[in-house]
């Protein structure tokens, strides 16, 4: 109730009073005694049994700078750094998908590095949690434990989702244990922040902290609609924008550990790029937005599955495809194996063709594994050595640095490397700014990354 109102239920009252000196009982206006309450109580006691608090320690590798003194006196050279071992602790959330198995989801981050995990459930019981598996590029982990009485929670259809439905973040921020905040969804599709290797989030402005991470973000039928995963803020505080991974990217990603107790990456074999206004003009496209394909791959996926070179993909599934970046998350976490209908876009048509997702290849890895800043950017190792850029997508890390696809990195601060292993090593050893020697074509350039 805001001031103005206030005031107003006061003259109300005062008026009452005039009226009649001696009133039986001061009614509040907006709710009498027989109207109910709106409230997510009933809900929220269905489905926080489900959200579990999570502890971890463990031992993680930090670097340290070596003073020049020691630097010296130690006989080291090239690099001023030094690794060493220390313990830490940290908390986070985690959310029970099968009370039968104990299947318990949570964030990669949350366990990384973690030699123990201690589940809390809310009843106060306490158990010892295993990791199946996890996937760093979409921060995805799976944990079992075993115990009876478990509650899980229902999984939504998240791919159904709306900017503007009510949503509420269930977790422990800074160990608040069971802390319940609401809000509306804000936007859907995010992707290119730079946080995960695979980006599909779904924002939200309900208050999500540190230690929400792993907890669910959820509908107002108490139905798990995403993962909370990540905020956007100053030192890390809350101001409105949270993201959430979708719940079916979630079960994709579980079904595959569970399966398989590895992710299967699924792979197109296309590059292209989002569809641009410029775009629209010069082919004359009938639609704003989408996934552009400028190159088909031989013997790929998309070739089998007869996909060509100017196609305009616009559906996955029966979901609206919005930009590139968001059709390399859904195709990448689906799993190799599974098959796609896509929706597309050819000389002014509309036509659906399924393609039977091939896995990514061993030697082709995400680059963001390497360093942050080559973000989305595909590796894979170049024949007569170094490491080729197989394609990069919009509005990344990468192409905000000037990659290029097809681009090929023969070297890392004038020392030449010949494949993807030397490439990490070279960038692991780093010490401040590294300068990429690029082939491009017949020329020749450097890329600064920090």
């Amino acid at each position: 109730m805001n001031k103005k109102l206030s005031l107003l239920g006061a003259a109300v009252a005062t008026s009452l009073l005039l009226t009649n000196p001696a009133p039986a009982e001061a009614k509040i206006p907006f709710f009498s005694g027989e109207q109910e309450i709106p409230t997510l109580a009933p809900m929220l006691e269905q489905t926080t049994p489900a959200i579990v608090h999570i502890s971890v320690a463990g031992n993680r590798e930090v670097r340290q700078r070596l003073p020049e003194a020691f630097r010296h006196f130690f006989g080291q050279r090239g690099s001023n750094e030094y690794k060493e071992e220390r313990p830490f602790k940290g908390l986070g959330s985690g959310v029970i998908i099968d009370a039968e198995k104990g299947y318990i989801v949570t964030n990669n981050h949350v366990i990384q590095d973690a030699d123990e995990i201690e589940v809390r459930l809310k009843d106060g019981r306490t158990f010892s949690a295993k990791k199946l598996g996890a996937d760093p590029e979409t921060d995805i982990a799976l944990l079992q434990i075993e115990a009876k009485k478990l509650v899980q929670i229902t999984l939504a259809d998240s791919d159904k989702t709306r900017v503007g439905d009510f949503a509420v973040a269930i977790g422990n921020p800074f160990g608040l244990e069971q802390t319940v905040t609401s809000g509306i969804i804000s936007a859907l599709g995010r992707g290119g922040l730079g946080i995960e290797g695979f980006e599909d989030f779904i924002q939200t402005d309900a208050a999500i902290n540190s230690g929400n991470s792993g907890g669910a973000l959820v509908n107002l039928r108490g139905e798990l609609i995403g993962i909370n995963t990540a905020i956007l803020g100053p030192n890390g505080g809350n101001i409105g924008i949270g993201f959430a991974i979708p719940a079916n990217m979630m079960k994709n990603l579980v079904d595959q550990i569970i399966e398989h107790g590895e992710i299967r990456r699924g792979s197109l074999g296309i590059r292209g790029q989002d569809v641009t206004s410029d775009l629209t003009e010069a082919m004359n496209l009938k639609v704003s937005r989408g996934a552009f394909v400028n190159e088909v791959m031989p013997d790929s996926a998309a070739a089998e599955g007869g996909l060509e070179s100017g196609d305009v993909i616009i559906s996955m599934n029966g979901n609206k495809i919005n930009s590139f970046l968001e059709l390399r998350a859904k195709v990448g976490t689906l799993g190799a194996g599974r098959e796609a209908k896509f929706g597309i876009l050819r000389e002014g048509k509309e036509r659906t063709i399924t393609v039977k997702l091939k896995e990514v290849s061993t030697s082709q890895v995400a680059a963001s594994q390497m360093h942050p800043m080559l973000d989305g950017a595909e590796l894979s190792n170049a024949e007569g050595g170094g490491v080729k850029i197989d394609s990069i997508a919009n509005n990344t890390a990468a192409e905000q640095i000037g990659l290029q696809a097809n681009d090929v990195i023969v070297g890392v601060n004038r020392q030449r490397i010949a494949n993807l292993a030397e490439l990490r090593k070279m960038l692991d050893n780093r010490s401040g700014v590294a300068a990429l020697n690029i082939r491009r074509g017949n020329t020749n350039l450097y890329v600064l990354i920090r």
